[in-house]
């Protein structure tokens, strides 16, 4: 992205930034009576929440140090809350038209009410982030198994897909030892990453040396990653050899046949022009020299490009990228922008999925919908097995 294009984005973002919070702090002061020390706390509190996100995250990348990944992780929660207490002032201000229009809005204007909603509007807020936050830490297992109309060396296929880890000063350590620990114990043929493994900078990665911690993964027949747009967002310079010399075979328009099992194809992220000026390949261009009638497997990380994977015949099609929206009700924008938001579909003889991902981006919430492990147990048609 060329450096004009990426100011006028920071521009709109931060514009829009403001403006909202301006919105919600606009409703909110009206609870407090005006020149009352509690109305000058409250405004001063509303003040640094909405700038600990920004500042914690311009500043990670200078100073790498947990306890200031803990400041951007807490005032990340302030996304999510951002969000709902817009909703929240919108309806109010709907409230407010409507009864306005019967000419019974003078309680909405009661000093005492307001109060009171904003308690009861800050509570449930608040309750509703900590149950986001549990399920965000609580990734579920989902089987899924496929038959495959094509011979293979072998009868089955255990393939462990995840897709937007995003690893960085939020998600870290920890979380991702669990994950490794949960693939582990699935003993898999097969660890495809669907793009997003890295949030953005590599800093916090580096430094908290969470490479160590992918290098643990076990697999039979390797560990095996597309990229998506955060690592171009981040710098695909630095993503791609970070993931490269940590045992993980970044496939970069390309495709490999680990032990001649099946062709594992992965496209380099479709937002790749807009930080390279590169053009992005075709499958078909993916794929050349090929042997496609193997089994075919494609990682592609936005669910964007289907319609080529069903005209191409690929045999297993997995995206990710949506977060199934993450934080309700944006699973509804998500289910405009992608034929396929989140879920199994099949078209043709294509089989497709589009996971809601492991981690999350912004806030470490869930709401709406469950971060997953994909299990593929795949189970061939066509010849007997090889003996080994």
């Amino acid at each position: 992205m060329k450096r004009y294009q990426f100011l006028i984005f920071l521009s709109i973002v931060l514009t829009s930034y403001l403006l909202m919070n301006y919105y919600i702090y606009a409703h909110a002061i009206t609870a407090f009576e005006p020149g009352t020390p509690s109305r000058l706390t409250f405004s001063l509190i509303f003040l640094c929440v909405i700038l600990l996100f920004p500042f914690g995250r311009i500043f990670e990348r200078f100073w790498h140090a947990r306890w200031m990944y803990r400041i951007s992780e807490l005032g990340s929660f302030w996304l999510a809350a951002m969000l709902y207490f817009f909703m929240i002032s919108f309806l109010f201000d709907l409230a407010g038209w409507v009864t306005s229009f019967f000419g019974v809005h003078a309680f909405l204007e009661n000093q005492v009410f307001q109060k009171y909603a904003v308690m009861i509007s800050g509570g449930s807020v608040f309750l509703l982030l900590i149950g986001g936050y549990i399920n965000a830490r609580n990734p579920r297992l989902k089987r899924l198994d496929l038959t495959i109309r094509k011979p293979a060396p072998v009868k089955e296929l255990k393939i462990i897909a995840v897709s937007d880890i995003h690893l960085g000063s939020i998600i870290g350590e920890k979380r991702l030892a669990g994950l490794v620990r949960r693939i582990n114990a699935q003993t898999p043929d097969l660890v495809l990453f669907a793009g997003d493994i890295l949030d953005e900078d590599t800093g916090p990665v580096i430094h908290q040396n969470l490479g160590s911690c992918l290098e643990r993964i076990q697999s039979k027949y390797g560990v095996f990653a597309t990229t998506g747009n955060h690592e171009f967002i981040g710098g695909i310079n630095k993503a791609i050899p970070f993931l490269e010399n940590h045992n993980i075979v970044v496939l970069k328009d390309s495709w490999v046949a680990p032990a001649g099992q099946a062709i594992i194809a992965g496209r380099l992220d479709r937002d790749m022009p807009r930080y390279s000026g590169q053009k992005n390949k075709s499958l078909k261009e993916v794929l050349s020299g090929a042997d496609t009638s193997k089994p075919v497997i494609v990682m592609d990380h936005q669910p964007a490009r289907l319609k080529e994977s069903a005209e191409m015949g690929v045999d297993l099609h997995i995206s990710g990228h949506t977060h199934h929206g993450q934080i309700w009700p944006l699973q509804f924008f998500t289910r405009r922008l992608f034929k396929i938001s989140w879920g199994y579909r099949k078209m043709n003889t294509t089989h497709f999925y589009v996971s809601s991902g492991f981690g999350t981006w912004g806030p470490p919430v869930r709401i709406g919908n469950r971060p997953e492990i994909v299990i593929f147990q795949l189970h061939f048609e066509g010849n007997k097995p090889a003996e080994e």
